[in-house]
């Protein structure tokens, strides 16, 4: 599975962003599906995971009620929309694939990692 991230940016407080991760191959609706993201000098972060029927989601603490991540299996791709964002939530974020839902919520680990896209929270 190979994975494409895009639609960061720079965006001042308050405001959104929609990140998209497309996903190449015939089996996407056998992966869960997750977003991480990664801050200088910090740790990766589990942001948000769907399940491959898109029915069970999960989300970090954090971003509660101001993200949501939503998949569209005929288009091979997941998505993260990202509402009143906060300068705390400024880093790399990438998309992940695993089978193991379980696993990949868990943040312990995936499968398959795309590269990155630069989320800037700032005025």
């Amino acid at each position: 599975v190979q994975l494409q991230a895009s639609g960061g940016g720079l965006v001042q407080p308050g405001g959104s962003l929609r990140l998209s991760c497309a996903a190449s191959g015939r089996t996407f609706s056998a992966y869960g599906m997750a977003w991480f993201r990664q801050a200088p000098g910090k740790e990766r972060e589990f942001v948000a995971g769907i399940s491959g029927s898109g029915y069970v989601t999960k989300y970090v603490d954090s971003v509660k009620g101001r993200f949501t991540i939503s998949r569209d299996n005929r288009k091979n791709t997941v998505y993260l929309q990202m509402n009143n964002l906060k300068p705390e939530d400024t880093a790399v974020y990438f998309c992940v694939a695993d089978p193991d839902f379980k696993t990949l919520v868990s943040g312990t680990g995936y499968t398959y990692r795309g590269q990155g896209t630069q989320v800037t929270v700032s005025s």
